[in-house]
């Protein structure tokens, strides 16, 4: 990485609870590409003075995490039709003071159903109604899923985005089953309460073909270590993360990097 300098070109991420992922992967991407780059996370205290020093201090790009990545819409000039057909963002482009919004998760998601061989006949439980979940339900219906059931404790989120896709919503899992599970809460979450809990039940992981966790970090959760121990097609958050990440890094840069330089950031981001 270069020395910090005045013509260094700034990007960061905003995220109530920040980890080093992207951190890492960008800026290994920057050194290995020889860009005057540097990524730097952020925990705002006040998501609109954020947004406010994206656009006042000339900073490139902004990812977006939870729990901003709807709040955030009011706050940017135009949305990308991959945000606004999902009404969610996590990422943002700063053209010349003009804050454009985009969603590269619901890319990630569509990518990897495709890529493990999820049968769009298969029944699906997704549990949780907020913004990444918006990503994720959208991923699913345009694969061809139909059979999916939105579990989220918010009525009113959850009944919308079941009824946004056609899809049925319920409150609790009880004892519900299906063939894929889906996590998008914070459960199994570096940092969350719930760090050491299972997003679903032994015996619905032990019913069930694939689990997908969305939580990227830690890289193996509680609900990714059952999957696995269980025999199950497993998805983690972190391949998520490494996708989402170089869609974005496309955005900022305009450069797509090498599969292997890729595989070699990805490598680097899950270091300890």
């Amino acid at each position: 990485m270069p020395i910090l300098n005045k013509d260094m070109t700034l990007c960061i991420s905003l995220s109530a609870r920040p980890s080093n992922n992207g951190t890492r992967f960008h800026n290994f991407l920057y050194d290995a590409l020889e860009l005057n780059w540097i990524y730097k996370a952020f925990a705002p205290t006040n998501l609109e003075q954020a947004i406010a020093g994206v656009r006042g201090l000339g900073i490139r790009g902004c990812a977006i995490s939870m729990p901003y990545k709807e709040s955030v819409i009011a706050l940017v000039d135009q949305m990308d039709a991959s945000a606004a057909a999902i009404d969610s963002v996590n990422t943002i482009v700063n053209d010349g003071g003009v804050l454009t919004a985009y969603n590269t998760d619901y890319t990630a998601i569509a990518q990897l159903i495709e890529s493990n061989g999820l049968d769009p006949a298969w029944s699906v439980l997704l549990r949780g109604s907020g913004g990444m979940a918006k990503a994720t339900a959208a991923a699913f219906r345009d694969a061809g899923f139909r059979d999916v059931t939105v579990v989220a404790r918010n009525e009113e989120t959850g009944q919308a985005l079941a009824s946004l896709y056609g899809f049925r919503w319920k409150a609790e899992l009880e004892d519900s089953n299906a063939d894929v599970l889906v996590n998008v809460t914070p459960i199994g979450m570096a940092g969350s309460p719930d760090v050491e809990s299972l997003a679903f039940p032994e015996p619905a992981i032990a019913g069930a073909q694939a689990v997908f966790d969305v939580v990227a970090v830690p890289a193996v959760t509680p609900l990714v270590k059952a999957g696995s121990a269980a025999g199950k097609k497993v998805i983690s958050g972190a391949e998520v993360m490494t996708i989402q990440a170089l869609e974005q890094f496309v955005l900022y840069t305009g450069i797509r990097p090498t599969e292997a330089q890729v595989r070699a950031a990805e490598e680097f981001m899950r270091e300890p």
